[in-house]
């Protein structure tokens, strides 16, 4: 381990939330180019279960390819494992599962999916790098409250994440066009329970990281979801 290199992390997160500040800024004053409120207008554009796969896939591989070109010092630690794997399982579901289970989503366009391919190549070294080189736990951390409710708080706002997920694609049966309003749910209480969900999974991992670079994924993570949500709830 190198301490300049564990500041070079540290300055990494920051800049994630400097991001997350600035793409907010951006999404209030740019509408996002895809799904619901994609341009006719003819572009180069990605099939949506193409572009999900390709765009979450680094989350998943950049962690795994971290962790096996070095010598993964900290993963000889419980609490560094258990969350490295609450990383993993979230983006294997992402990169690997959710894009098959998607039905004739609206193709993405080319720049949107690169975007978020360099995000997921960044915050994926990012997370990987710390944990497994330098985020330190007492062995124990695991039975720390701020570990234990911010598990429990990742795995509802999974399960949350994927069934409203699941009511969104059954909205409309086949052969039914345009835009429906999702019932079920939390989408009972809010307008967009499926990034509801998401933020506050990952707001539950920041919390058992208890670390600057899961509080930064965090804070990313709301800024640019609540910003989308609002777009829902004020087309």
């Amino acid at each position: 381990m190198e301490p300049a290199e564990g500041s070079h992390l540290d300055a990494l997160a920051y800049l994630e939330c400097a991001l997350g500040l600035l793409g907010s800024v951006l999404l209030k004053l740019v509408r996002s180019a895809y799904g619901r409120y994609a341009s006719p207008r003819p572009a180069c554009r990605v099939p949506a279960r193409a572009a999900w796969a390709l765009q979450e896939l680094p989350s998943l591989a950049v962690p795994l390819w971290v962790c096996a070109r070095t010598a993964a010092e900290r993963l000889r630690h419980a609490p560094n494992r258990v969350l490295l794997a609450m990383f993993l399982v979230h983006y294997a579901q992402r990169s690997l599962i959710f894009p098959l289970l998607i039905r004739g989503g609206k193709p993405m366009p080319l720049y949107t999916c690169t975007l978020a391919f360099t995000f997921c190549v960044y915050n994926g070294y990012l997370q990987s790098r710390y944990l497994s080189q330098y985020a330190v736990y007492a062995d124990d951390w695991v039975t720390d409250p701020r570990f234990l409710v911010g598990f429990c708080l990742w795995l509802i706002g999974m399960l949350i994440n994927i069934h409203s997920d699941h009511i969104l694609r059954n909205l409309r049966k086949p052969g039914e066009t345009g835009y429906k309003i999702p019932r079920g749910g939390l989408f009972e209480y809010v307008t967009a329970a499926n990034y509801f969900g998401e933020v506050v999974e990952w707001c539950g991992y920041a919390l058992a990281s208890w670390s600057v670079q899961g509080g930064a994924f965090a804070a990313f993570t709301f800024c640019i979801l609540v910003s989308r949500a609002q777009q829902h709830h004020h087309p």
